[in-house]
């Protein structure tokens, strides 16, 4: 097995449209996108942009307390979403509200809109992770 180190260094085997990868792809933290909001960040670890992954899009999402992302959709893919520390209500269905704590996970499907409020005092960090390579976000309005 070969291991890439190298940023956007996908092995030679990984065309454009390929649905599998035969070789590993490292990431290093110091390479990850970062995109900052008034409401906090997402930082992408995974996915065919950053050149390490055919399949999946995979990142972190903080929200600062009292702040929520905007209600939104993944047109092209589903989310599993794993709360790794603080306390969200996440908005799903015509405004209910699921209130979800450390280790709590949720599974949206595509098109599905859906948003995650902070209800703790700390900022909330959750891991994300889509299946599809190219994540696609649509805003919806509430």
């Amino acid at each position: 097995m070969r291991v890439t180190c190298r940023r956007n260094a996908l092995p030679a085997s990984i065309r454009k449209g390929d649905r599998r990868m035969e070789n590993a792809a490292i990431l290093r933290a110091s390479e990850t996108e970062t995109m900052s909001a008034d409401w906090g960040s997402l930082t992408w670890h995974a996915g065919r942009t950053l050149g390490n992954s055919v399949d999946m899009t995979v990142g972190i999402a903080v929200i600062k307390a009292g702040c929520e992302n905007p209600l939104h959709s993944h047109p092209n893919c589903s989310e599993v979403l794993v709360v790794m520390q603080g306390r969200i209500a996440h908005v799903i269905e015509g405004g209910k509200e699921v209130e979800m704590g450390k280790g709590d996970a949720i599974t949206l499907p595509a098109t599905l809109p859906h948003k995650a409020r902070n209800i703790g005092e700390e900022d909330a960090v959750m891991f994300i992770a889509f299946s599809s390579a190219d994540r696609q976000m649509q805003l919806e309005r509430e």
